[in-house]
């Protein structure tokens, strides 16, 4: 049948990546098993007949954080279009210069399920998962990622392309605390707000101190609805937060930060002072 064989020219994307396992990442760069390079080579652009893919979703369009420990698991969800309605499709996220340099690569063990929309469109949804001490070998690797999708329609016709629009990204998990004190502290006298801005350093699997970067110090008057912004400090070289605001009621104060390409936003918690 000329699905079969269809299939069989697809192996890389498709069968392969049911059956491949990923290997540990060497501590100084990727370890891709001869099935992962399989699996990335076999993803170039290609196609046969009417079938193609019209959208790729990653993570529901949301960016993928990753700590140090924790295992991520995410979807990523392939709509394709054939005249004969779709049999498969398959996609993986890979890091690198191009497919045949690849610094990062990840992709799902199972094959994945497809749903039909309608009588020629089904999005197919394959499940990934993210583990920071064998897949994410460097900080290198956080930011965009791109991904490669593939889809066979029920009469054998297929669709592939390595390098799928997308705004996929891989962001390096983060903290944020609030210190202010002395507590209670007298109405008029001088308050000194700390903190500490870390992320998660995927080479060494510890927490680091994230610097210069701005951060917003925020208050909200005990009885309030909202946080007003009162100033922007500046983390120091080791991640640290202080500066000092005038006491003036009970209320909130935390620290904000709006996050970057390679680190969400994240807001501390809120440490509540006794103005007397």
């Amino acid at each position: 049948m000329r699905i079969r064989a269809t299939v069989a020219a697809l192996s890389g994307t498709l069968a392969l990546s049911a059956l491949a396992v990923p290997a540990a990442q060497a501590a100084d760069g990727p370890n891709l098993t001869q099935r992962e390079t399989a699996i990335a080579k076999a993803a170039a652009d290609e196609s046969e007949g009417d079938t193609k893919i019209t959208k790729v979703v990653v993570n529901k369009g949301k960016d993928i954080v990753v700590g140090t420990t924790n295992k991520v698991k995410f979807d990523i969800a392939i709509t394709a279009t054939d005249a004969e309605g779709i049999f498969a499709g398959d996609a993986f996220l890979w890091h690198g210069s191009d497919i045949d340099n690849l610094d990062g690569f990840l992709f799902s063990e199972d094959s994945g399920t497809c749903t039909a929309v309608n009588a020629t469109t089904a999005t197919c949804t394959v499940s990934v998962v993210v583990d920071p001490k064998l897949d994410l070998y460097d900080n290198v690797l956080a930011g965009k990622w791109k991904v490669a999708a593939s889809a066979i329609g029920n009469d054998g016709d297929y669709y592939q392309e390595d390098n799928f629009s997308s705004n996929a990204r891989i962001q390096r998990y983060a903290r944020l605390t609030t210190n202010a004190s002395p507590e209670p502290i007298k109405k008029g006298k001088t308050l000194t707000v700390s903190g500490a801005l870390t992320r998660a350093n995927w080479y060494t699997s510890k927490y680091a101190g994230y610097t210069k970067q701005d951060v917003k110090l925020q208050y909200k008057k005990k009885g309030a609805s909202s946080y007003s912004t009162l100033k922007t400090v500046k983390s120091d070289s080791k991640g640290n937060l202080k500066t000092t605001v005038k006491a003036s009621a009970d209320g909130y104060f935390r620290y904000v930060f709006a996050g970057t390409s390679t680190t969400p936003a994240v807001t501390s918690k809120s440490d509540f002072v006794d103005v007397q």
